[in-house]
């Protein structure tokens, strides 16, 4: 590998289109840039298998405001990865077609695995020797991964994410108890026989949006601190309070919480229940839960790195 390689990463999810620029050296990085933008391109994909045209529009626009910023910061590595609502969707060559036409580069539509591959590069590059699983909460999947010293060991991808569950269950604002209760026992009966093979859970990880939003929530930030969110130690109780607040809020609620983004807010009481759920059903001996700002963002500039040797 050169001596250093300025590399940009584009992950684009159901909910958020994020860029990360950094440089790479080595086992080391440092960030140059991190942007976060809520476009929301798998709005309806769950019911209708296809890609709204407003939705492709405000992908498309911030991809061409994120190709300005890496043309300026002079990356020379460009790597535009797509998961779930890519996956799902008939007419993805329209995504796949518009991002080459704005960035010059192909996009990788990342299977399951990879994409719980990514996230446990991105979530676990600085941990030794430690049997870990990551948790990878997105808008239309949820990312499961067991392994240790960056190999994994196991993975599913699971179709359960905060914007597909969303709109296919928790219509009322607040959501009503029935809804609740529906989409608790679609969780349930999701989630039980995905992580009936797993032996004892020693380390828990959770990354990505919802789990850090929880994690502001649970710690009773001011303001988003990823300084003071990433790698804080929750303890379990405490989160799935957190998680059972957030899904009984309105939505109006949710967005006056000052570390809340506010295109989080409609959707991240669906994201909380996964993340209860999982924390009633996997076999956790820990009492608490670990949380990383390092996700599959990371684990993708990684990659990107790795070509670029």
């Amino acid at each position: 590998m050169p001596d250093a390689c300025r590399v940009a990463a584009i992950d684009c999810g159901t909910n958020s289109l994020r860029l990360l620029v950094t440089d790479v050296r080595g086992d080391h990085k440092q960030d140059i840039v991190r942007e976060m933008r809520v476009v929301r391109l798998g709005q309806g994909v769950d019911e209708t298998g296809r890609f709204a045209p407003e939705a492709l529009d405000r992908t498309l626009q911030v991809t061409r405001e994120y190709g300005e910023l890496i043309a300026m910061l002079g990356a020379t590595q460009v790597r535009f990865c797509a998961t779930s609502a890519a996956r799902d969707a008939e007419n993805g060559d329209t995504l796949l077609d518009g991002v080459r036409s704005v960035l010059g580069v192909d996009v990788e539509v990342l299977s399951g695995d990879a994409e719980a591959e990514a996230s446990f590069l991105g979530a676990t590059r600085d941990l030794v020797d430690v049997e870990t699983l990551v948790v990878d909460i997105g808008g239309g999947s949820t990312e499961l991964v067991t392994g240790r010293n960056r190999e994994v060991a196991w993975s599913t991808s699971l179709d359960i994410g905060s914007v597909r569950l969303t709109e296919r269950f928790l219509d009322g604002d607040p959501p009503q108890v029935s809804e609740i209760s529906d989409c608790i026992a679609h969780l349930d009966a999701t989630l039980a026989p995905a992580v009936a093979s797993l032996g004892a859970v020693d380390s828990l990880v959770g990354v990505a949006g919802t789990v850090t939003t929880v994690a502001a929530h649970s710690l009773g930030l001011p303001s988003y601190d990823s300084e003071a969110i990433h790698g804080a130690r929750l303890n379990v109780a405490d989160v799935r309070q957190a998680c059972l607040s957030l899904v009984q809020m309105p939505v109006a609620d949710r967005r006056a919480l000052p570390f809340m983004h506010p295109g989080r807010a409609d959707v991240i009481g669906a994201g909380a229940l996964i993340l209860d759920r999982l924390l009633e059903v996997l076999p956790l001996q820990a009492d608490d839960v670990t949380v990383s700002e390092h996700d599959i963002l990371d684990g993708i500039a990684w990659g990107a790195a790795e070509r670029a040797s």
